[in-house]
Protein backbone atom coordinates (compact mmCIF):
# COMPACT_ATOMS: atom_id res chain seq x y z
CA UNK A 1 0.00 0.00 0.00
CA UNK A 2 1.41 3.36 -0.98
CA UNK A 3 1.68 6.19 1.55
CA UNK A 4 -0.34 9.34 1.05
CA UNK A 5 2.67 11.33 -0.23
CA UNK A 6 3.84 8.56 -2.58
CA UNK A 7 0.28 8.30 -3.82
CA UNK A 8 0.33 11.99 -4.67
CA UNK A 9 3.58 11.53 -6.63
CA UNK A 10 2.18 8.58 -8.52
CA UNK A 11 -0.95 10.53 -9.34
CA UNK A 12 1.15 13.40 -10.72
CA UNK A 13 3.48 11.14 -12.71
CA UNK A 14 0.66 9.29 -14.45
CA UNK A 15 -1.19 12.53 -15.28
CA UNK A 16 -4.49 10.98 -14.42
CA UNK A 17 -7.49 12.79 -15.85
CA UNK A 18 -10.10 11.34 -13.47
CA UNK A 19 -10.73 14.50 -11.48
CA UNK A 20 -10.88 16.77 -14.51
CA UNK A 21 -13.60 14.64 -16.05
CA UNK A 22 -15.84 15.68 -13.18
CA UNK A 23 -15.17 19.39 -13.60
CA UNK A 24 -17.10 19.49 -16.83
CA UNK A 25 -20.66 20.78 -16.84
CA UNK A 26 -23.19 18.33 -15.39
CA UNK A 27 -24.92 18.18 -18.76
CA UNK A 28 -21.94 16.28 -20.17
CA UNK A 29 -22.57 13.35 -17.89
CA UNK A 30 -24.37 10.55 -19.67
CA UNK A 31 -26.36 7.68 -18.28
CA UNK A 32 -23.83 5.28 -19.77
CA UNK A 33 -21.02 6.98 -17.84
CA UNK A 34 -22.86 6.48 -14.56
CA UNK A 35 -23.66 2.87 -15.41
CA UNK A 36 -20.00 2.26 -16.27
CA UNK A 37 -18.83 3.84 -13.00
CA UNK A 38 -21.38 1.79 -11.10
CA UNK A 39 -20.11 -1.37 -12.73
CA UNK A 40 -16.57 -0.42 -11.77
CA UNK A 41 -17.27 -0.25 -8.06
CA UNK A 42 -20.74 -1.55 -7.28
CA UNK A 43 -19.61 -3.86 -4.50
CA UNK A 44 -18.60 -2.30 -1.19
CA UNK A 45 -15.67 -4.75 -0.98
CA UNK A 46 -14.27 -3.85 -4.42
CA UNK A 47 -11.39 -1.39 -4.85
CA UNK A 48 -12.41 2.24 -5.01
CA UNK A 49 -10.78 2.54 -8.43
CA UNK A 50 -9.47 -0.73 -9.97
CA UNK A 51 -5.73 -0.68 -10.53
CA UNK A 52 -5.04 1.98 -7.91
CA UNK A 53 -4.22 1.68 -4.22
CA UNK A 54 -7.10 2.96 -2.11
CA UNK A 55 -5.10 5.89 -0.69
CA UNK A 56 -4.43 7.17 -4.21
CA UNK A 57 -8.05 6.57 -5.21
CA UNK A 58 -9.29 8.54 -2.21
CA UNK A 59 -7.06 11.41 -3.20
CA UNK A 60 -8.54 11.27 -6.71
CA UNK A 61 -12.06 11.53 -5.32
CA UNK A 62 -11.02 14.35 -3.00
CA UNK A 63 -9.81 16.42 -5.98
CA UNK A 64 -13.27 16.48 -7.54
CA UNK A 65 -15.03 19.85 -7.01
CA UNK A 66 -17.36 19.75 -4.04
CA UNK A 67 -20.63 20.40 -5.98
CA UNK A 68 -20.23 16.98 -7.62
CA UNK A 69 -20.00 14.98 -4.38
CA UNK A 70 -23.75 14.17 -4.22
CA UNK A 71 -23.61 12.77 -7.78
CA UNK A 72 -20.51 10.77 -6.90
CA UNK A 73 -22.23 9.39 -3.81
CA UNK A 74 -25.03 8.09 -6.04
CA UNK A 75 -22.62 6.14 -8.25
CA UNK A 76 -22.13 3.23 -5.86
CA UNK A 77 -22.05 2.21 -2.22
CA UNK A 78 -18.25 2.16 -2.16
CA UNK A 79 -17.88 5.77 -3.26
CA UNK A 80 -20.67 6.89 -0.95
CA UNK A 81 -18.95 5.17 1.97
CA UNK A 82 -15.66 6.91 1.16
CA UNK A 83 -17.26 10.37 0.91
CA UNK A 84 -19.09 9.86 4.23
CA UNK A 85 -15.96 8.72 6.05
CA UNK A 86 -13.92 10.73 8.51
CA UNK A 87 -10.80 9.79 6.54
CA UNK A 88 -12.14 11.61 3.47
CA UNK A 89 -12.06 14.88 5.45
CA UNK A 90 -8.47 14.13 6.47
CA UNK A 91 -7.47 13.62 2.83
CA UNK A 92 -9.18 16.87 1.79
CA UNK A 93 -7.44 18.68 4.64
CA UNK A 94 -4.01 17.34 3.61
CA UNK A 95 -4.76 18.42 0.05
CA UNK A 96 -5.69 21.92 1.26
CA UNK A 97 -9.26 21.57 0.00
CA UNK A 98 -11.35 22.00 3.15
CA UNK A 99 -13.95 24.77 2.94
CA UNK A 100 -15.58 26.61 5.83
CA UNK A 101 -19.35 27.10 5.96
CA UNK A 102 -21.70 28.78 8.39
CA UNK A 103 -24.95 26.85 8.92
CA UNK A 104 -27.67 29.12 10.36
CA UNK A 105 -31.07 27.96 11.57
CA UNK A 106 -33.43 30.87 10.87
CA UNK A 107 -37.08 31.61 11.65
CA UNK A 108 -39.39 33.48 9.29
CA UNK A 109 -40.92 36.82 10.24
CA UNK A 110 -44.21 35.16 11.24
CA UNK A 111 -42.43 32.77 13.59
CA UNK A 112 -44.04 29.75 11.93
CA UNK A 113 -41.35 28.05 9.87
CA UNK A 114 -37.63 27.51 10.29
CA UNK A 115 -34.98 26.36 7.87
CA UNK A 116 -31.22 25.89 7.69
CA UNK A 117 -29.33 28.18 5.32
CA UNK A 118 -25.65 27.92 4.43
CA UNK A 119 -23.20 30.81 4.03
CA UNK A 120 -19.69 30.65 2.64
CA UNK A 121 -16.60 32.25 4.16
CA UNK A 122 -17.57 35.60 2.60
CA UNK A 123 -21.05 35.46 4.08
CA UNK A 124 -22.76 34.75 0.76
CA UNK A 125 -25.89 32.61 1.06
CA UNK A 126 -25.19 29.48 -0.96
CA UNK A 127 -28.05 27.09 -0.37
CA UNK A 128 -30.95 26.00 1.78
CA UNK A 129 -30.79 22.58 3.39
CA UNK A 130 -33.54 20.04 2.72
CA UNK A 131 -36.10 20.09 5.56
CA UNK A 132 -35.06 18.27 8.70
CA UNK A 133 -36.66 14.79 8.93
CA UNK A 134 -39.28 13.97 11.53
CA UNK A 135 -41.80 16.24 13.25
CA UNK A 136 -40.96 19.83 14.15
CA UNK A 137 -39.25 20.07 17.53
CA UNK A 138 -38.19 22.58 20.15
CA UNK A 139 -35.45 22.27 22.72
CA UNK A 140 -33.30 20.03 20.51
CA UNK A 141 -29.50 19.90 20.48
CA UNK A 142 -27.14 20.80 17.62
CA UNK A 143 -23.53 19.60 17.32
CA UNK A 144 -20.92 19.31 14.55
CA UNK A 145 -18.90 16.10 14.30
CA UNK A 146 -16.51 15.11 11.48
CA UNK A 147 -17.89 17.76 9.14
CA UNK A 148 -21.50 16.68 9.71
CA UNK A 149 -24.43 18.40 11.41
CA UNK A 150 -26.16 16.49 14.23
CA UNK A 151 -29.69 17.42 15.31
CA UNK A 152 -30.63 15.54 18.45
CA UNK A 153 -33.71 14.81 20.56
CA UNK A 154 -36.06 17.70 21.44
CA UNK A 155 -39.74 18.17 22.24
CA UNK A 156 -42.45 17.68 19.62
CA UNK A 157 -46.23 17.85 19.56
CA UNK A 158 -48.04 15.23 17.46
CA UNK A 159 -51.84 15.15 17.27
CA UNK A 160 -52.04 17.46 20.25
CA UNK A 161 -49.78 15.33 22.43
CA UNK A 162 -46.29 16.56 23.38
CA UNK A 163 -43.39 14.23 24.03
CA UNK A 164 -39.63 14.20 24.40
CA UNK A 165 -37.72 12.52 21.60
CA UNK A 166 -34.59 10.37 21.46
CA UNK A 167 -34.20 10.64 17.67
CA UNK A 168 -30.89 11.73 16.17
CA UNK A 169 -30.44 12.93 12.59
CA UNK A 170 -27.26 13.70 10.69
CA UNK A 171 -26.83 16.05 7.74
CA UNK A 172 -23.87 15.19 5.53
CA UNK A 173 -22.71 18.45 3.95
CA UNK A 174 -20.76 16.61 1.24
CA UNK A 175 -23.66 14.42 0.13
CA UNK A 176 -26.34 17.06 0.86
CA UNK A 177 -28.57 14.53 2.58
CA UNK A 178 -30.12 13.71 5.96
CA UNK A 179 -29.95 10.29 7.57
CA UNK A 180 -31.21 8.83 10.85
CA UNK A 181 -28.63 7.62 13.37
CA UNK A 182 -28.95 5.45 16.45
CA UNK A 183 -31.41 6.87 18.95
CA UNK A 184 -30.25 8.14 22.33
CA UNK A 185 -30.81 5.97 25.39
CA UNK A 186 -32.86 8.70 27.09
CA UNK A 187 -35.44 10.92 25.38
CA UNK A 188 -34.75 14.53 26.43
CA UNK A 189 -35.13 18.22 25.60
CA UNK A 190 -33.65 21.50 26.86
CA UNK A 191 -30.38 19.65 27.48
CA UNK A 192 -26.71 20.48 26.96
CA UNK A 193 -24.65 18.91 24.19
CA UNK A 194 -21.18 19.29 22.72
CA UNK A 195 -18.40 17.49 20.84
CA UNK A 196 -15.24 16.60 22.75
CA UNK A 197 -12.33 14.55 21.37
CA UNK A 198 -14.41 13.18 18.50
CA UNK A 199 -17.34 12.11 20.69
CA UNK A 200 -20.76 13.73 21.20
CA UNK A 201 -22.14 14.24 24.72
CA UNK A 202 -25.74 14.89 25.79
CA UNK A 203 -26.26 16.07 29.37
CA UNK A 204 -29.29 16.60 31.58
CA UNK A 205 -32.44 18.32 30.35
CA UNK A 206 -36.04 17.20 30.78
CA UNK A 207 -37.25 13.64 30.16
CA UNK A 208 -40.45 12.12 28.80
CA UNK A 209 -42.45 12.79 31.95
CA UNK A 210 -41.11 16.32 32.28
CA UNK A 211 -38.76 15.27 35.08
CA UNK A 212 -35.36 16.95 35.24
CA UNK A 213 -32.49 14.64 34.34
CA UNK A 214 -28.98 14.04 35.64
CA UNK A 215 -28.17 11.32 33.08
CA UNK A 216 -25.33 11.77 30.59
CA UNK A 217 -24.65 9.79 27.43
CA UNK A 218 -21.94 9.72 24.79
CA UNK A 219 -22.06 8.94 21.07
CA UNK A 220 -19.09 7.16 19.48
CA UNK A 221 -19.11 7.56 15.67
CA UNK A 222 -16.93 4.46 15.27
CA UNK A 223 -19.41 2.13 16.98
CA UNK A 224 -22.39 4.32 15.97
CA UNK A 225 -23.87 3.83 19.45
CA UNK A 226 -24.88 5.94 22.44
CA UNK A 227 -23.55 4.86 25.84
CA UNK A 228 -24.68 6.08 29.25
CA UNK A 229 -21.73 7.34 31.30
CA UNK A 230 -21.37 8.75 34.83
CA UNK A 231 -24.27 11.05 35.65
CA UNK A 232 -24.16 14.57 37.02
CA UNK A 233 -24.33 14.69 40.78
CA UNK A 234 -27.72 16.41 40.49
CA UNK A 235 -30.30 17.08 37.74
CA UNK A 236 -29.63 20.08 35.50
CA UNK A 237 -31.68 21.60 32.68
CA UNK A 238 -31.76 24.62 30.36
CA UNK A 239 -27.96 24.56 30.42
CA UNK A 240 -25.38 24.54 27.64
CA UNK A 241 -22.16 22.63 26.98
CA UNK A 242 -18.85 23.21 25.22
CA UNK A 243 -15.59 21.35 24.70
CA UNK A 244 -12.45 23.10 25.95
CA UNK A 245 -8.95 21.63 26.23
CA UNK A 246 -10.29 18.08 25.84
CA UNK A 247 -12.88 18.43 28.63
CA UNK A 248 -16.65 18.88 28.68
CA UNK A 249 -17.95 22.03 30.42
CA UNK A 250 -21.59 22.44 31.51
CA UNK A 251 -22.77 25.94 32.42
CA UNK A 252 -25.89 28.01 32.94
CA UNK A 253 -29.41 26.74 33.31
CA UNK A 254 -30.79 25.51 36.59
CA UNK A 255 -30.21 22.58 38.90
CA UNK A 256 -32.01 20.95 41.80
CA UNK A 257 -29.26 22.17 44.15
CA UNK A 258 -29.80 25.88 43.50
CA UNK A 259 -32.49 28.50 43.83
CA UNK A 260 -32.73 30.34 40.54
CA UNK A 261 -30.02 30.00 37.90
CA UNK A 262 -26.85 28.09 38.63
CA UNK A 263 -23.37 29.69 38.61
CA UNK A 264 -21.53 26.41 39.13
CA UNK A 265 -19.71 24.74 36.24
CA UNK A 266 -19.66 20.96 35.91
CA UNK A 267 -16.51 19.69 34.18
CA UNK A 268 -16.15 16.15 32.82
CA UNK A 269 -12.73 14.64 32.15
CA UNK A 270 -13.08 11.85 29.53
CA UNK A 271 -9.72 10.36 30.46
CA UNK A 272 -10.58 10.01 34.14
CA UNK A 273 -14.29 9.36 33.50
CA UNK A 274 -15.15 11.72 36.33
CA UNK A 275 -16.87 15.04 37.09
CA UNK A 276 -15.58 17.98 39.09
CA UNK A 277 -16.99 21.42 39.77
CA UNK A 278 -15.83 25.02 39.60
CA UNK A 279 -17.87 27.88 41.00
CA UNK A 280 -17.54 30.90 38.73
CA UNK A 281 -19.81 30.25 35.77
CA UNK A 282 -22.16 32.46 33.79
CA UNK A 283 -25.90 32.48 34.45
CA UNK A 284 -28.89 32.98 32.11
CA UNK A 285 -26.67 32.67 29.04
CA UNK A 286 -28.45 33.72 25.83
CA UNK A 287 -25.58 33.07 23.40
CA UNK A 288 -22.29 31.19 23.52
CA UNK A 289 -19.52 30.07 21.15
CA UNK A 290 -15.99 28.67 21.37
CA UNK A 291 -13.25 30.56 19.52
CA UNK A 292 -9.47 30.47 19.88
CA UNK A 293 -9.79 27.86 22.68
CA UNK A 294 -11.88 30.27 24.73
CA UNK A 295 -15.57 30.43 25.53
CA UNK A 296 -17.54 33.56 24.60
CA UNK A 297 -20.83 34.12 26.44
CA UNK A 298 -23.52 36.74 26.68
CA UNK A 299 -25.81 36.89 29.71
CA UNK A 300 -29.41 37.98 29.65
CA UNK A 301 -28.81 40.59 32.36
CA UNK A 302 -26.05 42.29 30.37
CA UNK A 303 -26.38 42.24 26.58
CA UNK A 304 -23.69 44.87 26.10
CA UNK A 305 -20.72 42.86 27.34
CA UNK A 306 -18.95 39.72 26.18
CA UNK A 307 -17.90 37.35 28.95
CA UNK A 308 -14.78 35.46 27.81
CA UNK A 309 -13.75 32.33 29.73
CA UNK A 310 -10.17 31.04 29.68
CA UNK A 311 -10.02 27.36 30.75
CA UNK A 312 -6.29 27.53 31.48
CA UNK A 313 -6.88 29.45 34.72
CA UNK A 314 -10.70 29.36 34.96
CA UNK A 315 -10.78 33.15 34.61
CA UNK A 316 -13.30 35.51 33.02
CA UNK A 317 -12.69 38.69 31.05
CA UNK A 318 -15.42 41.23 30.25
CA UNK A 319 -15.34 43.08 26.93
CA UNK A 320 -17.84 45.92 26.23
CA UNK A 321 -19.99 45.52 23.12
CA UNK A 322 -20.21 48.76 21.12
CA UNK A 323 -23.60 50.35 20.62
CA UNK A 324 -25.08 50.10 17.15
CA UNK A 325 -28.78 50.58 16.59
CA UNK A 326 -30.93 49.96 19.66
CA UNK A 327 -29.17 49.58 23.00
CA UNK A 328 -31.61 46.79 23.93
CA UNK A 329 -30.63 44.47 21.09
CA UNK A 330 -29.96 40.84 22.01
CA UNK A 331 -27.69 38.59 19.98
CA UNK A 332 -27.00 35.12 18.66
CA UNK A 333 -23.41 34.12 17.90
CA UNK A 334 -21.74 32.70 14.82
CA UNK A 335 -18.14 31.80 14.01
CA UNK A 336 -16.67 32.43 10.56
CA UNK A 337 -13.08 32.85 9.42
CA UNK A 338 -11.80 32.94 13.02
CA UNK A 339 -14.08 35.79 14.02
CA UNK A 340 -17.13 36.07 16.25
CA UNK A 341 -20.33 37.32 14.59
CA UNK A 342 -23.12 38.88 16.67
CA UNK A 343 -26.46 38.55 14.88
CA UNK A 344 -29.14 40.90 16.15
CA UNK A 345 -32.44 39.54 17.48
CA UNK A 346 -34.15 42.79 16.47
CA UNK A 347 -34.47 44.52 13.13
CA UNK A 348 -33.39 47.96 14.30
CA UNK A 349 -33.08 50.65 11.57
CA UNK A 350 -29.56 50.88 10.24
CA UNK A 351 -28.34 47.93 12.25
CA UNK A 352 -25.44 45.86 10.90
CA UNK A 353 -23.95 42.61 12.19
CA UNK A 354 -21.20 43.15 14.72
CA UNK A 355 -17.89 41.33 14.27
CA UNK A 356 -15.29 40.67 16.99
CA UNK A 357 -11.76 39.70 15.94
CA UNK A 358 -9.76 38.33 18.91
CA UNK A 359 -6.50 38.61 16.94
CA UNK A 360 -6.90 42.24 15.91
CA UNK A 361 -4.68 44.94 17.38
CA UNK A 362 -6.00 46.59 20.57
CA UNK A 363 -8.75 49.04 19.77
CA UNK A 364 -9.53 47.41 16.42
CA UNK A 365 -11.25 44.25 17.64
CA UNK A 366 -14.76 45.46 16.77
CA UNK A 367 -16.03 45.97 13.22
CA UNK A 368 -19.34 45.75 11.41
CA UNK A 369 -20.16 43.14 8.78
CA UNK A 370 -22.63 42.69 5.93
CA UNK A 371 -23.03 39.01 6.85
CA UNK A 372 -26.63 38.55 7.86
CA UNK A 373 -29.13 35.63 7.98
CA UNK A 374 -32.33 35.98 5.98
CA UNK A 375 -34.43 35.74 9.16
CA UNK A 376 -34.15 35.57 12.93
CA UNK A 377 -31.10 33.49 13.88
CA UNK A 378 -32.09 30.66 16.24
CA UNK A 379 -28.62 29.08 16.31
CA UNK A 380 -25.61 28.57 14.07
CA UNK A 381 -22.67 26.18 13.68
CA UNK A 382 -19.49 26.24 11.63
CA UNK A 383 -18.62 23.26 9.47
CA UNK A 384 -15.32 22.59 7.71
CA UNK A 385 -15.62 19.91 5.04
Amino acid sequence: MLSFESGKRRLTETNMSFSTSFTQDKSTYSKSNLLLASAVADDIDCPILPGLPDDVAKYCLALVPRPYFPAMGAVCKKWRSVIKSKEFLVVRKLAGLLEEWLFVLTMDSQGKESHWEVMDCLGNRCQLLPPMPGPMKAGFGVVVLNGKLFVMAGYSVIDGTGSASADVYEYDSCLSSWSKLSSMNVARFDFACAEVNGKVYAVGGYGKDGDSLSSVEMYDPDSEKWTLIESLRRPRWGCFACGLEGKLYIMGGRSSFTIGNSKCVDVYDPERHSWCEIKNGCVMVTAHAVLEKKLFCMEWKNQRKLAIFNPEDNSWKMVPVPLTGSSSIGFRFGILDGKLLLFSLEEAPGYRTLLYDPNASPGSEWQTSEIKPSGLCLCSVTIKA
